[in-house]
């Protein structure tokens, strides 16, 4: 079922003295909050509070003292209800069961796969507070929530990616192996079903882009990618660049920052060239070798991307899963 134990990550001392280094700097930088979350050592890393630092860069209304009054709820419901003696799988199971299992633990309401957006389209869908609000979630929201709780429950927890997809992985102890937590189903699952599933290339398979437990500072990264589609969405391609880049700085095989990085290259060139010169021939001579390297680097970033196993979802994909979702809205 999974891939073999590594207990806890080696803590980056490096990383802490850059915190250190550059805190005065960031004063004045509207990101210098992310970037303190990516240059933590490992060790360091608090899930919720990566994802809420990015909730509130996308909505900075974001109440993140209400969000953490609900996780400090749901923290001792599942507390409450490990037994004495419990090893790290039976709390994991115990975190499951209250979170997707109806009973007095959740009121009779427990979490679920959201059916009435299954491609995410709705941003607000994927922020934690939504979730906890709605108990409605996806494939960003629900593994989150579980590496969040399962972090504070002490258990050794993280995120993991396949293609358009995120789980979490958990150090089992009793199995001395790392083991996929389906978020969006409640339980567990194998490589060959998200290989399957997910239409992993055996190029990608080579260079461990996917179903590989990520360190804690490339679960940031992960955290990170809403903040990068509301970027791209609001046309900053400037602001995607910046998280793009801290998210490679700490996973350089994240497919899914190249894919935003080349994005952003293009919306650069929409900002600063296409707009104000709708003929490329209206570009003035002193600014065509800038606009010929933004050209260069947008195709470049997909082709690494590529080269590395990442693939467009083709609108076949897309029908074929819009169809499984019917199907299982039907069975509700």
């Amino acid at each position: 079922m999974g891939k073999p134990v590594r207990r806890h990550w080696i803590t980056c001392l490096v990383g802490l003295c850059f915190a250190a280094v550059l805190a005065p700097a960031w004063a004045s930088d509207p990101l210098a909050a992310l970037k303190a979350q990516f240059a933590l050592p490992d060790a360091k890393v608090d899930y919720a509070t990566a994802k809420l630092t990015v909730d509130r860069l996308i909505d900075p209304n974001t109440d993140t003292t209400a969000v953490r009054r609900e996780l400090n709820r749901w923290q001792q419901v599942v507390r409450s209800n490990v037994p004495a003696g419990a090893n790290s799988r039976q709390m994991l199971d115990v975190l499951l069961k209250t979170l997707y299992q109806p009973g007095p633990w959740n009121g009779g309401k427990p979490f679920s796969y959201d059916l009435d957006d299954p491609l995410g389209k709705k941003p607000v869908n994927k922020r934690l507070a939504t979730y906890l609000a709605t108990r409605k979630g996806n494939c960003v929201s629900m593994p989150i929530l579980v590496a969040i709780l399962g972090q504070r429950l002490g258990l050794t927890i993280t995120l993991s990616t396949a293609p358009e997809h995120v789980m979490a992985m958990f150090a089992d102890d009793t199995q001395q192996a790392w083991v996929y937590v389906e978020a969006t189903g409640g339980g567990y699952k194998r490589d060959e079903s998200y290989i399957r599933d997910t239409g992993i290339s055996q190029i990608a398979l080579d260079n461990e882009n996917y179903l590989r437990p990520l360190h804690p500072h490339e679960s940031v990264g992960v955290i990170a990618s809403t903040l990068m589609e509301h970027y791209a969405r609001e046309g900053d391609g400037d602001a995607l660049m910046a998280v793009a880049d801290l998210a490679l700085t700490a996973n350089p095989k994240d497919t899914v920052a190249m894919v935003w990085k080349a994005n952003a290259y293009y919306l650069q060139i929409q900002a600063r060239y296409q707009k104000k010169y709708p003929n490329a021939s209206d570009i003035p001579a002193d600014k065509v070798a800038d606009f010929q390297r933004l050209s260069r680097e947008n195709l470049a970033w997909f082709e690494k991307a590529e080269a590395l196993g990442w693939a467009q979802r083709t609108p076949e994909q897309d029908a074929a899963y819009l169809q499984s979702i019917q199907r299982e809205k039907t069975k509700r």
